[in-house]
């Protein structure tokens, strides 16, 4: 699995890799979690009883577009992968990026405690796979490779945002 190095998204986001992704997906499950965290590029290359165990330690909710999925500055306690849909990011500097399917929010809370660093609001009808604190902390435990697969993309979050706060000072436009 890939990460693109221009974004912290992974290549999911490309439909022939999305499809391949699809095609190697672990045998079928009668599961709708199992189903959904099939296509989530995040999971890509755990077996059916590694998803079994995520799916154990998640839950599906869904929300309408509008919705303000997490408020910037209350507690955070869940972490967020979108599932279908697409959330729009706001930041005290303004409009983020849009987050979209194989996506994930809400893990900065849970590694440090802070309230959350940005408002997260659903552009569009979004299905989610949310993993609650308590939970959040044994699947970490228990999946080392995705400890390294969100410490990857947390790291080109925060380079992006050095970046565009570099910008902001010269006067330029953000990258």
């Amino acid at each position: 699995m890939d990460l693109d190095p221009r974004t912290d998204r992974l290549s999911f986001n490309d439909p022939d890799e999305a499809e391949q992704a699809r095609a190697r997906a672990p045998v079928p499950s009668h599961d709708a979690r199992i189903l959904h965290l099939q296509r989530v590029p995040l999971f890509s290359g755990f077996n059916e009883n590694e998803l079994r165990r995520v799916a154990e330690l998640s839950r599906i909710a869904e929300a309408p577009a509008g919705t303000v999925v997490t408020q910037m500055g209350e507690p955070g306690d869940s972490f967020f992968i979108i599932i279908d849909g697409s959330v729009a990011v706001r930041t005290p500097v303004g409009a983020g990026s849009q987050l979209q399917p194989g996506d994930f929010f809400g893990e900065m809370s849970l590694l440090d405690g802070e309230p959350r660093s940005a408002t997260i609001v659903a552009t569009t009808d979004v299905r989610l796979l949310i993993v609650d604190r308590s939970h959040f902390w044994r699947l970490l435990g228990e999946a080392p490779d995705l400890v390294s697969r969100i410490l990857t993309i947390l790291s080109r979050r925060v380079r992006r945002l050095e970046q565009t706060v570099q910008a902001i000072l010269r006067g330029t436009n953000p990258p």
